[in-house]
């Protein structure tokens, strides 16, 4: 990977980008809030995790277009914002990692919320009428 195409996570030797962490498949709805170039504004767009550990997540988006290297991942029923530093990108999946090691409580809380809500919908799922032709 030449200079120009790689990430400050190329050149940066750190403890936290080192270590491997947990991962949860997880179907989440998130926000990315990035800051536009001199502070001159917010922009906002929509994201699903697929999976999320202590360290990082990959993602999927509608867009790539006009997306910076870094800013903040918002999951959607959690008042925290997440900076991330983006390792790859792949057509809309991103694997980001976070700039600060995310708190177990709060990982706790993603992973268990994607379960209550997915098994809500599994029930929902099986009290639906069948309809046969």
């Amino acid at each position: 990977m030449t200079m120009l195409r790689a990430t400050h996570l190329a050149t940066v030797k750190s403890a936290v980008y080192d270590l491997r962490w947990e991962e949860f498949s997880v179907k989440r709805p998130a926000r990315i809030v990035a800051v536009r170039p001199c502070l001159t504004g917010v922009s906002m767009r929509s994201a699903e995790i697929i999976d999320i550990s202590q360290g990082g997540a990959t993602f999927v988006v509608s867009t790539t277009a006009g997306l910076p290297k870094h800013y903040y991942l918002n999951i959607l029923g959690l008042a925290y914002r997440i900076g991330c530093a983006e390792v790859y990108r792949h057509k809309e999946r991103i694997g980001v990692r976070f700039i600060n090691i995310m708190d177990p409580e709060v990982l706790r809380r993603v992973v268990r919320t994607d379960f209550l809500v997915g098994n809500m919908e599994a029930i929902a799922a099986r009290r639906a009428p069948i309809f046969r032709a």
